[in-house]
Protein backbone atom coordinates (compact mmCIF):
# COMPACT_ATOMS: atom_id res chain seq x y z
CA UNK A 1 0.00 0.00 0.00
CA UNK A 2 1.29 3.71 -0.76
CA UNK A 3 1.15 5.82 2.01
CA UNK A 4 1.41 9.68 2.42
CA UNK A 5 4.31 10.29 2.68
CA UNK A 6 6.89 13.37 3.98
CA UNK A 7 10.09 13.30 4.42
CA UNK A 8 11.38 16.04 6.77
CA UNK A 9 14.91 15.99 5.47
CA UNK A 10 16.17 15.37 1.80
CA UNK A 11 19.18 17.43 0.66
CA UNK A 12 18.52 17.72 -3.09
CA UNK A 13 20.34 21.26 -2.69
CA UNK A 14 23.41 18.47 -2.87
CA UNK A 15 25.52 18.56 -5.89
CA UNK A 16 24.48 14.76 -6.58
CA UNK A 17 20.98 15.78 -6.75
CA UNK A 18 20.81 19.31 -7.55
CA UNK A 19 21.10 18.75 -11.12
CA UNK A 20 18.29 15.57 -11.43
CA UNK A 21 15.81 16.95 -8.99
CA UNK A 22 12.57 16.98 -12.04
CA UNK A 23 12.96 13.26 -11.85
CA UNK A 24 14.16 12.21 -8.03
CA UNK A 25 10.94 14.55 -7.49
CA UNK A 26 9.05 12.34 -9.90
CA UNK A 27 10.21 8.97 -8.51
CA UNK A 28 9.48 10.66 -5.00
CA UNK A 29 5.92 11.14 -5.97
CA UNK A 30 5.04 7.84 -7.49
CA UNK A 31 6.07 6.79 -3.58
CA UNK A 32 3.79 8.34 -2.35
CA UNK A 33 6.10 11.12 -0.62
CA UNK A 34 3.61 14.06 -1.17
CA UNK A 35 6.14 16.78 0.21
CA UNK A 36 9.58 16.95 1.87
CA UNK A 37 11.81 19.31 3.42
CA UNK A 38 15.47 20.72 1.78
CA UNK A 39 17.43 21.99 4.54
CA UNK A 40 20.52 24.47 4.24
CA UNK A 41 23.97 23.80 5.52
CA UNK A 42 25.82 26.58 4.05
CA UNK A 43 24.81 29.78 1.94
CA UNK A 44 24.79 28.55 -1.13
CA UNK A 45 22.87 25.68 -0.28
CA UNK A 46 20.42 27.46 1.29
CA UNK A 47 19.80 29.30 -1.66
CA UNK A 48 19.66 26.53 -3.67
CA UNK A 49 16.39 25.27 -1.05
CA UNK A 50 14.59 28.45 -1.56
CA UNK A 51 15.13 28.03 -5.40
CA UNK A 52 13.61 24.28 -5.12
CA UNK A 53 11.08 25.25 -2.77
CA UNK A 54 10.25 28.03 -5.30
CA UNK A 55 9.93 25.61 -8.42
CA UNK A 56 8.35 22.10 -6.92
CA UNK A 57 5.03 22.43 -4.82
CA UNK A 58 5.92 19.86 -2.50
CA UNK A 59 8.87 21.37 -2.04
CA UNK A 60 10.18 23.16 1.27
CA UNK A 61 13.55 24.98 2.38
CA UNK A 62 14.87 25.37 6.09
CA UNK A 63 17.71 27.83 5.84
CA UNK A 64 20.80 27.57 7.93
CA UNK A 65 24.60 26.71 8.41
CA UNK A 66 25.95 23.32 9.76
CA UNK A 67 28.26 22.97 11.76
CA UNK A 68 30.83 22.07 9.97
CA UNK A 69 31.07 25.57 8.08
CA UNK A 70 30.54 27.66 10.98
CA UNK A 71 33.92 28.82 11.05
CA UNK A 72 33.09 30.59 7.91
CA UNK A 73 30.07 32.42 9.09
CA UNK A 74 30.44 36.55 8.77
CA UNK A 75 27.68 38.76 10.41
CA UNK A 76 26.10 39.36 7.03
CA UNK A 77 25.20 35.56 6.43
CA UNK A 78 23.52 35.73 9.22
CA UNK A 79 21.62 39.02 8.22
CA UNK A 80 20.60 36.45 4.69
CA UNK A 81 19.37 33.73 6.71
CA UNK A 82 17.01 36.00 8.80
CA UNK A 83 15.97 37.57 5.47
CA UNK A 84 15.28 34.12 4.10
CA UNK A 85 13.48 33.07 6.43
CA UNK A 86 10.76 35.45 5.63
CA UNK A 87 10.59 33.83 2.39
CA UNK A 88 6.62 32.06 1.90
CA UNK A 89 7.85 28.28 1.79
CA UNK A 90 10.58 28.85 4.49
CA UNK A 91 8.79 26.18 7.23
CA UNK A 92 12.43 26.12 9.46
CA UNK A 93 15.96 26.98 10.38
CA UNK A 94 18.39 24.23 9.80
CA UNK A 95 20.34 22.31 9.78
CA UNK A 96 21.72 23.62 12.81
CA UNK A 97 23.59 22.41 15.34
CA UNK A 98 27.03 20.91 17.22
CA UNK A 99 28.64 18.30 15.86
CA UNK A 100 31.69 16.79 18.24
CA UNK A 101 32.85 14.07 16.34
CA UNK A 102 34.81 16.01 13.09
CA UNK A 103 35.42 19.40 14.66
CA UNK A 104 35.50 21.03 11.27
CA UNK A 105 35.06 24.01 13.55
CA UNK A 106 36.16 25.23 16.62
CA UNK A 107 33.43 24.51 19.17
CA UNK A 108 33.18 27.80 20.90
CA UNK A 109 32.52 29.24 17.04
CA UNK A 110 29.90 26.31 16.69
CA UNK A 111 28.23 27.27 19.85
CA UNK A 112 28.43 31.05 18.82
CA UNK A 113 26.92 30.27 15.09
CA UNK A 114 24.59 27.65 16.93
CA UNK A 115 22.89 30.33 19.30
CA UNK A 116 22.60 33.17 16.94
CA UNK A 117 20.51 30.76 14.61
CA UNK A 118 18.33 29.99 17.21
CA UNK A 119 17.48 33.70 17.72
CA UNK A 120 16.90 34.08 14.17
CA UNK A 121 14.44 30.82 14.64
CA UNK A 122 12.70 32.14 17.74
CA UNK A 123 12.21 36.32 16.03
CA UNK A 124 11.13 34.05 13.63
CA UNK A 125 8.43 32.05 15.14
CA UNK A 126 10.13 28.83 13.57
CA UNK A 127 11.15 25.48 14.32
CA UNK A 128 14.62 24.44 14.31
CA UNK A 129 16.14 21.18 12.84
CA UNK A 130 19.02 19.61 14.75
CA UNK A 131 22.56 18.25 13.94
CA UNK A 132 23.54 16.53 17.08
CA UNK A 133 26.67 14.84 16.57
CA UNK A 134 28.37 13.90 19.90
CA UNK A 135 26.80 17.12 21.39
CA UNK A 136 24.19 15.84 23.39
CA UNK A 137 24.07 18.08 26.67
CA UNK A 138 25.37 21.20 24.73
CA UNK A 139 22.44 20.64 22.38
CA UNK A 140 19.94 20.39 25.41
CA UNK A 141 21.82 23.14 27.24
CA UNK A 142 21.27 25.65 23.74
CA UNK A 143 17.64 24.70 23.60
CA UNK A 144 17.00 25.27 26.81
CA UNK A 145 18.65 29.13 26.81
CA UNK A 146 16.34 29.57 23.53
CA UNK A 147 12.93 28.38 24.97
CA UNK A 148 10.16 28.92 25.69
CA UNK A 149 9.99 31.12 22.49
CA UNK A 150 11.59 28.20 20.22
CA UNK A 151 8.58 26.87 18.42
CA UNK A 152 9.77 23.38 18.72
CA UNK A 153 12.19 21.41 16.44
CA UNK A 154 13.62 18.11 15.47
CA UNK A 155 16.26 15.83 16.14
CA UNK A 156 17.48 14.87 12.46
CA UNK A 157 18.36 11.38 11.65
CA UNK A 158 18.26 10.26 15.19
CA UNK A 159 20.56 7.78 16.42
CA UNK A 160 20.58 7.99 20.25
CA UNK A 161 19.85 6.11 23.57
CA UNK A 162 16.48 5.88 25.14
CA UNK A 163 17.74 8.24 27.49
CA UNK A 164 19.03 10.58 24.97
CA UNK A 165 15.46 10.32 23.63
CA UNK A 166 13.97 11.06 26.51
CA UNK A 167 15.93 13.97 27.64
CA UNK A 168 14.93 15.34 23.96
CA UNK A 169 11.19 14.57 24.13
CA UNK A 170 11.28 16.79 27.37
CA UNK A 171 12.31 19.31 25.18
CA UNK A 172 8.98 19.01 23.17
CA UNK A 173 11.00 17.97 20.23
CA UNK A 174 10.28 15.48 17.59
CA UNK A 175 12.80 12.62 16.89
CA UNK A 176 13.27 11.64 12.68
CA UNK A 177 14.56 8.25 11.59
CA UNK A 178 16.02 7.76 8.72
CA UNK A 179 17.96 4.89 6.62
CA UNK A 180 19.94 3.05 9.87
CA UNK A 181 16.62 2.22 11.11
CA UNK A 182 16.10 -0.68 8.31
CA UNK A 183 19.59 -1.60 8.31
CA UNK A 184 19.98 -5.72 9.99
CA UNK A 185 22.35 -4.57 13.18
CA UNK A 186 19.70 -1.78 13.82
CA UNK A 187 18.20 -3.51 16.79
CA UNK A 188 19.09 -0.66 19.47
CA UNK A 189 17.45 1.62 17.14
CA UNK A 190 14.43 0.38 16.40
CA UNK A 191 13.85 -0.12 20.40
CA UNK A 192 14.14 3.52 20.75
CA UNK A 193 11.83 4.11 17.73
CA UNK A 194 9.43 1.21 19.19
CA UNK A 195 9.21 3.15 22.77
CA UNK A 196 8.45 6.23 21.61
CA UNK A 197 5.24 8.05 21.60
CA UNK A 198 3.75 8.06 18.20
CA UNK A 199 2.64 11.81 17.99
CA UNK A 200 6.72 12.35 18.19
CA UNK A 201 8.22 10.45 15.42
CA UNK A 202 8.98 11.52 11.84
CA UNK A 203 10.84 9.79 9.25
CA UNK A 204 13.91 11.02 6.51
CA UNK A 205 16.12 10.39 4.13
CA UNK A 206 19.07 12.49 4.58
CA UNK A 207 19.48 11.33 1.18
CA UNK A 208 21.90 11.12 -0.66
CA UNK A 209 23.33 9.84 2.33
CA UNK A 210 22.17 6.78 4.68
CA UNK A 211 20.35 4.91 2.19
CA UNK A 212 17.77 2.58 3.49
CA UNK A 213 17.69 -1.10 2.89
CA UNK A 214 17.26 -2.42 0.18
CA UNK A 215 19.29 0.42 -1.50
CA UNK A 216 22.12 0.87 1.15
CA UNK A 217 25.01 1.04 -0.36
CA UNK A 218 23.81 3.34 -3.32
CA UNK A 219 22.85 7.06 -3.76
CA UNK A 220 19.85 7.86 -1.58
CA UNK A 221 17.18 9.88 -2.67
CA UNK A 222 13.52 10.83 -1.41
CA UNK A 223 11.38 8.29 -2.85
CA UNK A 224 13.63 5.63 -0.47
CA UNK A 225 11.79 7.17 2.59
CA UNK A 226 9.12 4.58 2.25
CA UNK A 227 11.06 1.80 3.26
CA UNK A 228 11.98 3.84 6.18
CA UNK A 229 8.60 4.45 6.77
CA UNK A 230 7.83 0.41 6.21
CA UNK A 231 10.21 -0.35 8.85
CA UNK A 232 8.44 1.72 11.02
CA UNK A 233 5.29 0.64 10.92
CA UNK A 234 6.16 -3.14 11.33
CA UNK A 235 8.33 -2.44 14.61
CA UNK A 236 5.10 -0.41 15.77
CA UNK A 237 2.66 -1.93 17.84
CA UNK A 238 -0.35 -0.02 15.85
CA UNK A 239 -1.88 -0.60 13.03
CA UNK A 240 0.20 0.22 10.18
CA UNK A 241 -2.97 2.91 8.52
CA UNK A 242 -2.13 4.58 12.17
CA UNK A 243 1.38 5.19 12.05
CA UNK A 244 1.82 6.43 8.15
CA UNK A 245 -0.77 8.87 9.55
CA UNK A 246 0.75 10.18 12.70
CA UNK A 247 4.11 10.32 11.21
CA UNK A 248 2.97 12.57 8.48
CA UNK A 249 0.34 14.64 10.45
CA UNK A 250 3.32 15.33 12.98
CA UNK A 251 5.57 17.00 9.77
CA UNK A 252 2.86 19.02 8.96
CA UNK A 253 2.24 20.37 12.82
CA UNK A 254 5.96 20.93 13.15
CA UNK A 255 6.26 22.30 10.22
CA UNK A 256 2.72 24.67 11.41
CA UNK A 257 1.57 23.93 8.01
CA UNK A 258 -2.27 22.74 6.87
CA UNK A 259 -3.19 19.44 5.38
Amino acid sequence: MTYAIFDTHTHLNDENLYGEADDIIKRASEAGVLRMLVPGYDQESSRRALELAAKYTQVYAAVGVHPHDAKSVTDKDLADLEAWADEPKVVAIGEIGLDYHYDHSPRDVQARVFAAQLEVAKRKGLPVVIHDREAHADVLAHLRSASPLLRGGIMHSFSGSVEMAADCLKMGLYLSFSGPLTFKNAERLRKVATALPLDRLLVETDAPYLTPEPYRGRRNEPAHVRHVLAKLIEIRPEMADAVAAAVYQNALRVFQMQE
